[in-house]
């Protein structure tokens, strides 16, 4: 950079921030003084700002310092008074300045009233939250400057905005206990949405009625988990369930279905929307793969392309993706279209925060992984479907329904989820399991072996399982659908119903 460059640099700089080397950190010594000489009077005020306000919030570590005083001295059931003070601060070099023991003293002579304590603490912590802007801004800007090949502008950007958004909750002071009136009211309205809605629905449609019936929909800050083994389905499932939910959005003009963020480490997003084509216009998607497709098909394509166009679904294939961006992005998704629902593609995809050298290390970040995952449910209030694999423990017993024993690399899967569901296809595994004729075997016995196999194939046919083995908040039970291989679609199985086999 020329001098010349430097100049204007710095010149423009401090037209933005006027004269910054004047500039002092925004604080308020009186109302920080007003709040200790409050709680010095009267310990009880403490309830008041004790939730969300620490020492470190304090501009003047001296303040900082004897509110936690006051602070330990209250939660051992002891007074915290400008006495008892005195011999805990009396040796105390940092409050020699300002008077020693008889700043304690003037504090609490000088309080007009307690009964603006919440404000005072409001205003020091609003206080903070500036100053921390102002450290971010800075650390912003020097993180910008200092090239380092390791870390892209992206990622940058990433942990700019966790950063903020970490800010902006780290306060959040507004939970803890509320009347059971209140949540009283609010199942009474859930109650009334399901009694006015078709299908008696009160989530997230899923668009399979069976399903939705069992579960009510998918719920606000559920984590759930779909599994399966390879080749049953479980991403075409997830996928059928997230332009379900798209095109009720659309279709209702947002009184039902979601914005549906995807998140599919696995394959590309046009693959996925290869899948999704082939679902909508009717056609197979390996046909689309190899390019045999028919000119009619065309106009198919047109059409499916033309329901899907305006429907609110996001796909992120970004590979190896951490907890940390999927949350940013969630976030932002949340902040610019609303997001109303999650789908992971799948779980053990996900990058861990840690080293996963070891198996013991990789089973303790997939538990970190799934309570990231409730985690981010509850805090955007929106149901989490994340799909995961399940171990091969499966393919080694005769009868190979999945079991929660299955779920692969860690119990906490089991434990976080609200929901867990398997995906099972008989048919996949009789397919493998077509009869030979044996040594020395009568032609009427291997005939009868074959026939019992043909049908049993064809009570199997396109029928998939929905097992839900764990509902926090429900029964358990199977679900039967109908699967179509060729198109990856699923969809209701009219001649089962969920109370025949329940």
């Amino acid at each position: 950079m020329t001098a010349d460059a430097l100049q204007r640099s710095v010149s423009a700089v401090g037209s933005l921030s006027g004269d910054a080397e004047y500039r002092v950190m925004p604080h308020n010594d009186e109302v920080e003084q007003a709040l200790l000489g409050a709680l010095l009077v009267n310990n009880r005020a403490l309830e008041k700002v004790n939730e969300f306000l620490r020492p470190e919030h304090f501009y003047n570590p001296v303040h900082g310092r004897i509110f936690e005083a006051i602070v330990k001295f209250v939660e051992r059931g002891q007074d915290a008074s400008p006495i008892t003070l005195k011999s805990y601060f009396e040796k105390d070099q940092d409050l020699a300045p300002v008077g020693g023991g008889q700043y304690l003293a003037d504090l609490a002579a000088h309080i007009i009233s307690v009964v603006n304590v919440e404000d005072y603490g409001r205003t020091i912590y609003e206080l903070h939250l500036r100053r921390a802007l102002v450290a971010l801004g800075e650390d912003v800007v020097n993180d910008a400057y200092a090239h380092n090949v390791d870390v892209t502008a992206t990622d940058q950007i990433e942990q700019t905005e966790k950063r903020l958004f970490d800010l902006a909750t780290a306060g959040d002071y507004k939970g803890g206990f509320i009347p059971f009136s209140e949540s009283l009211a609010q199942a009474i309205r859930q109650a009334e949405v399901a009694y006015q809605r078709e299908g008696m629905v009160t989530g997230i449609t899923t668009g399979l009625l069976d399903i939705d019936k069992k579960l009510g929909g998918l719920q606000n800050s559920d984590l759930l988990i779909l599994a399966g083994r390879p080749s049953m389905g479980k991403s075409a499932l997830a996928t059928n369930m997230g332009i379900n939910a798209a095109r009720a959005y659309l279709q209702s003009n947002g009184k039902e279905g979601a914005v549906v963020g995807m998140f599919s480490l696995e394959m590309s997003a046009e693959q996925l929307a290869g899948r999704i084509l082939a679902d909508l216009s009717g056609v197979p998607s390996d046909k689309i793969r190899r390019g045999e497709i028919a000119d009619t098909d065309f106009q198919k394509f047109v059409e499916a392309s033309q329901q899907m166009s305006r429907a609110p679904l996001f796909i992120d294939d970004t590979p190896a993706l951490t907890m940390s961006a999927i949350r940013t992005r969630c976030r932002r998704l949340k902040r610019q279209h609303n997001l109303g629902l999650i789908i992971i593609d799948y779980l053990q995809l996900i990058q861990g925060s840690g080293s996963a050298g070891s198996q013991g290390s990789r089973v303790q970040e997939v538990s970190e992984i799934t309570r990231s995952l409730k985690a981010l449910a509850k805090e955007l209030e929106v149901p989490v479907l994340a799909l995961s694999q399940l171990s091969r423990a499966v393919e080694a017993r005769d009868n190979k329904r999945p079991q929660l024993a299955d779920l692969r690399e860690s119990g906490s899967i089991e434990q976080d989820a609200d929901i867990v569901m398997f995906v099972y296809r008989e048919e996949y595994y009789l397919e493998r399991e077509q009869p030979a004729p044996r040594p020395e075997e009568a032609p009427d016995k291997f005939a009868a072996r074959h026939d019992d196999w043909l049908r049993r194939m064809e009570e199997t046919h396109n029928v998939a399982e929905c097992i839900i083995a764990k509902q926090r908040h429900g029964p358990i039970g199977t679900v039967k659908l109908h699967f179509e291989g060729e198109f990856t679609r699923f969809g209701n199985l009219e001649q089962y119903r969920v109370e025949e086999y329940e």
